[in-house]
């Protein structure tokens, strides 16, 4: 997903094994993640894709300080997404915590490591084998 404040920007669908950074969209006030090769294109992420960062992922906490939460590994999420006009996409650490995408300092570096499974895999259940007890008939004839 992309967050409702990015809907103006090109977007795409993220990539296993290829690296993000954070960046501001031109024209916009959110952040989000793009390739370097197209610094203008939003790459949008399924909830739970799972990314790990070059470095302990830093956050903007009340404009002008950041934070550091210690993780170098996340996974996509969306929060409150039942709240209209308001920004969704967060990142889930494995403690539970979670900060906003429009949150995470500029510059920073992530690989998508997984995207999630779109549809639920299903058993094959195999086919019943027929099995009848042999009729005289065919022990003779056959």
């Amino acid at each position: 997903m992309c967050d409702y404040s990015l809907h103006a920007v090109a977007t795409r669908p993220a990539e296993v094994g290829e690296t993000v950074i954070t960046t501001t969209f031109r024209g916009t006030s959110t952040r989000g993640f793009a390739s370097e090769g197209e610094p203008n294109v939003a790459v949008c992420m399924l909830p739970g894709t799972e990314l790990a960062f070059a470095e302990d992922v830093k956050y903007d906490n009340r404009w002008i300080w950041t934070k550091n939460t210690g993780f170098r590994v996340g996974k996509f999420n969306e929060v409150d997404p039942h709240i209209r006009d308001r920004h969704h996409d967060a990142i889930e650490f494995p403690d539970g915590s979670f900060v906003l995408v429009t949150q995470l300092c500029e510059g920073q570096r992530a690989t998508v490591l997984q995207l999630p499974v779109l549809h639920p895999v299903t058993e094959h259940a195999a086919k019943p084998v027929e099995t009848r007890a042999p009729t005289i008939a065919s022990l003779f004839m056959g």
